[in-house]
């Protein structure tokens, strides 16, 4: 019998579900949509910050990698265009990605 009354460990704190509404980031996308973008990752690759968001009105869709620019102790997304750093990006996020769902399927 699994018991769900307090702390079970489950993972379902309903009280905290808008705790993180300023990682919302609006992206136009090739079709010149607005879509709001939630954060949900963050890594790095050869000292260059990256960051994995995914749309937030359509969460099963795949994830969308922006490069982390600093500026002026501002961050910016900004939309990786070479191939070549693109491809090491992601699949370091692969990797990563992999490594959870292992670790997900263990537990």
């Amino acid at each position: 019998m699994h018991n769900h009354d307090d702390g079970c460990g489950c993972g379902h704190d309903h009280d905290h579900d808008h705790e993180h509404e300023d990682d919302v980031f609006l992206v136009t996308d090739a079709d010149g949509i607005e879509r709001e973008m939630v954060m949900v990752y963050t890594f790095e690759s050869k000292e260059q910050g990256y960051a994995v968001l995914i749309d937030r009105n359509d969460p099963e869709a795949d994830g969308v990698i922006f490069r982390i620019e600093e500026e002026n102790d501002e961050a910016y997304l900004v939309t990786i265009e070479d191939d070549e750093e693109w491809d090491r990006v992601v699949a370091i996020y692969n990797e990563i990605a992999a490594s959870e769902t292992d670790s997900e399927a263990k537990a």
